[in-house]
């Protein structure tokens, strides 16, 4: 096998929070985009910050300090009235509300909200109570799975950032497309549509939802559709 195949197969290097602060203040992207993206790199500053780019991530963040008052509230409902959506997403002009791709995309965020179910639209967002007795539901998993004590913690932070993704709206993977998060999405557009857009607030129904009754999977019937 010739090194060229070789570093195909190569596994992305461990980066230390270091770098990625480093990164983050040299572009402004977030902690998360600067991670994946040294870890692409291989630890490698400069073409980091080169991939962040590629993908529009740094230029993203400078405009996240902008204020968007601008809009659209959005409603998407699925299967006749079993799943229904309404989400506020924001940017700098009336202009850029009206535009078909900026109402496509707010589209694209209504039904990936009906199919993934988030409960939250950041990490931020999550209570930290929330946080707590997850992190003591898990702590007591590994330790019951029969792992080292000295390991568990690195364990217990392994599955919270994996609940970030699962349920934090920025953090899951597009349903549409799942190569890249909402977060690569939404910085995508800005990228391209030049303004500032935020996710604000999203409500999110589904028929029966917490009554004792036989539940479908509208959950699937969502996805499947989207995925079409």
């Amino acid at each position: 096998m010739n090194e060229t195949i070789c570093g195909r197969f190569q596994n992305h290097m461990a980066v230390s929070a270091a770098e990625v602060k480093e990164l983050r203040e040299k572009t402004g992207a977030g902690m998360l985009d600067c991670k994946k993206a040294l870890e692409e790199a291989n630890g490698d500053m400069t073409r980091a910050m080169e991939i962040l780019r590629e993908k529009g991530l740094a230029a993203a963040a400078k405009k996240a300090g902008r204020i968007t008052t601008e809009g659209l509230v959005e409603s998407y409902i699925h299967g006749g009235g079993r799943i229904g959506v309404l989400v506020e997403v924001n940017c700098e002009t009336d202009f850029v509300a009206k535009t078909d791709q900026f109402r496509e995309f707010v589209r694209d965020i209504a039904m990936h909200i009906a199919a993934s179910n988030p409960k939250y639209i950041r990490r931020e967002d999550v209570p930290q109570e929330v946080l707590d007795k997850e992190r003591e539901i898990l702590r007591a998993q590994a330790l019951n799975e029969g792992k080292p004590e000295k390991v568990v913690d690195k364990i217990v932070e392994g599955r919270i950032a994996k609940y970030f993704e699962e349920n934090c709206l920025l953090e899951q993977q597009f349903v549409k497309d799942p190569d890249k998060t909402i977060q690569e999405l939404l910085n995508e557009k800005i990228s391209t549509i030049g303004e500032n857009i935020t996710i604000r607030r999203f409500a999110r129904f589904e028929l029966g939802e917490g009554l004792e009754k036989k539940q479908d999977n509208f959950v699937e019937e969502v996805m499947a559709q989207v995925k079409k």
